[in-house]
């Protein structure tokens, strides 16, 4: 059986924050212009297909985050299990972190960085000598050429994260206009993989993709690069021929808190042509956890952001890291202080507020000597090192408002509720009195729902059940 048949190679997606995977729609573009027939599954949304992976002689699993990599390394145990003839590779951000263990025992192959380019070669190496007894790691930074993603088969738009404003909820789209990113966050999986270099994506591409999500009734797109304003010039000169385009069409992006200070007056054009919301990675309100992460703002310049885009009349979705070896439990209440006085309740989902930091073994995190002090074992099979806190009170206070927005998060509880219960909770861990409620919980007292997508937004955290429930119904139905 030639790799060239169609099915012989299976592309498996397991989580991509609640979207129509980018994860398999570029690689099979790329194998497609290559001449072969790649099948896909994304097991976050189908169920486990054992039909596509007995006929499979290649397997590729997607890994960009580590939800995904705890998912997929599961998958690929019952791939080997149904099928041990057929070669598997893990590729993305996570399959390279996690090398040592992944090549170890899942994997023949994991490809990181620029991955497309590799997987056609390592596809086409073992479509003619057969398959390689080695256990390789990838990482590609190679300039590819992009082709337009393949997205035709892969499940409905429907199906996937949507765009919520006010009563209007309309499918999402997602595309990706660069990749890599010039910053190096300590914290962040794109830092150790990419090293500050990032890769723009012919903005002819872009708009193609954009017009084939649309055509599949896509009513809002999201710009998932790593940072939209890392080429300004060229985030620019995008959204004015999308929106030219398709003026109905709202859009988001996610940009750093120093771009937008640099960027200012960018925010009132990305206004005008469509932009719903913003995200940025705040991650800490603490200069002193700023500085550990090395994030390239402080917390004075937080507030300044959020209010250049306000006075352009966007809404600003900031995300934390809120529990780190360096947070206090002054730290923490700063941040629902600051949440609660500005009115942020409706823009900080309730599970941005139990995101504790993630440490993969290839962070680089591990280079620097702040994290020593709290660095426990390495955990392979979870993918990450343990840390704790130097002050019992904050693990205590995770793991009880952990379980608390996991509560409400299953009984659909408003967002203005969860987080009055967040406060009592840390003002209690603090011995000190609860301020006034910052809203109370009565429906008649809520303001109007800002826009936002349907699936939160996660990065650099250790996933919670929340975030795992949120895959499938019962992931173990496939597991």
């Amino acid at each position: 059986m030639s790799l060239r048949d169609p099915g012989a190679v299976l592309l498996i997606s397991c989580y991509e924050l609640g979207h129509q995977p980018l994860g398999l729609a570029w690689p099979r573009a790329f194998l497609e212009r290559a001449g072969y027939a790649p099948d896909c599954l994304d097991l976050s949304v189908e169920p486990f297909d054992e039909a596509k992976v007995q006929r499979a002689r290649f397997v590729g699993i997607a890994v960009p985050m580590h939800t995904a990599l705890r998912l997929g390394a599961a998958a690929a145990q019952r791939i080997r299990r149904l099928n041990a003839r057929c070669f598997i590779c893990f590729y993305g951000l996570y399959a390279v972190l996690n090398a040592d263990y992944l090549r170890g025992s899942l994997a023949g192959a994991v490809i990181g960085g620029e991955i497309e380019g590799a997987l056609v070669d390592l596809v086409e190496q073992i479509d003619r000598d057969g398959t390689q007894s080695g256990r390789m790691q990838i990482s590609s930074l190679e300039r590819l050429h992009y082709p337009v993603p393949a997205r035709a088969g892969l499940p409905d738009l429907q199906r996937y994260v949507h765009m919520a404003r006010g009563a209007d909820v309309v499918p999402a789209g997602y595309v990706e206009a660069s990749r890599g990113c010039l910053h190096e966050c300590l914290h962040c999986p794109i830092t150790p993989v990419y090293g500050g270099r990032f890769f723009a994506v012919p903005r002819a591409v872009v708009l193609d993709d954009i017009r084939q999500l649309i055509a599949a009734g896509a009513g809002h797109i999201t710009f998932g690069d790593p940072d939209f304003l890392n080429g300004p010039g060229h985030a620019l000169k995008l959204v004015r021929a999308f929106h030219a385009e398709f003026p109905r069409v709202s859009y988001d992006f996610t940009t750093k808190v120093e771009h937008i200070l640099e960027h200012r007056d960018l925010f009132p054009e990305f206004a005008a042509t469509g932009c719903a919301f913003i995200v940025s990675a705040v991650e800490s309100l603490s200069d002193r956890v700023l500085r550990e992460l090395e994030k390239g703002h402080t917390g004075a310049d937080v507030r300044t952001a959020l209010g250049i885009v306000r006075e352009a009349g966007l809404t600003l979705r900031p995300t934390f890291v809120a529990f780190t070896p360096w947070t206090t439990l002054k730290d923490y209440l700063e941040v629902l202080r600051f949440v609660a006085d500005l009115n942020l309740i409706e823009e900080v989902d309730p599970v941005q507020l139990v995101i504790r930091l993630l440490i993969p073994p290839g962070s680089a995190l591990l280079s620097r000597p702040g994290i020593r002090p709290y660095l426990g074992r390495l955990e392979p099979a979870a993918f990450t090192y343990r840390w704790t806190h130097p002050d019992p009170r904050m693990d205590r206070l995770h793991r009880d408002v952990t379980a608390l927005v996991e509560r409400a998060a299953h009984a659909g509880e408003n967002a203005a509720d969860t987080f009055q219960a967040i406060r009592e909770a840390a003002f209690a861990a603090a011995g000190e009195a609860l301020p006034r409620p910052a809203l109370a919980g009565q429906a008649t007292a809520l303001p109007a729902r800002s826009p936002r997508l349907t699936e939160p937004w996660f990065c650099c955290a250790e996933p919670t059940e929340i975030q795992l429930g949120s895959v499938t119904a019962d992931p173990g139905k496939w597991v």
